[in-house]
């Protein structure tokens, strides 16, 4: 059996090594990077944002006037207009990891 302290130390060790191979997602205060995917089309240009292959917000920008996204707040699908300059990852998408 190993003395206490090297008992100890080995498992700090190994508890720090595990959490250091863990996706940055689900350490706290991680930032999730979108793959976003552009269109150009007539009179807009969008901007489709996906984090695990899940569609989440759909950015447009017409030729005049301001952005704007459609968001799917809750997985269902349904996508909301939101206005503003940047949009969060909503909860649904975090936790499908």
């Amino acid at each position: 059996m190993l003395p206490l302290p090297r008992l100890l130390a080995g498992l700090l060790l190994a508890s720090g090594l595990t959490a250091a191979s863990l996706p940055a997602l689900a350490q706290s205060g991680a930032e999730v990077e979108p793959d976003i995917t552009i269109r150009q089309e007539e009179d807009r240009t969008i901007r489709e944002y996906r984090v695990n292959g899940a569609l989440y917000a759909i950015e447009i920008q017409p030729a005049a006037g301001p952005a704007y996204y459609l968001v799917d707040r809750d997985g269902d699908g349904d996508f909301e207009r939101q206005n503003g300059q940047r949009i969060a990852v909503p909860e649904w998408v975090l936790k499908r990891f």
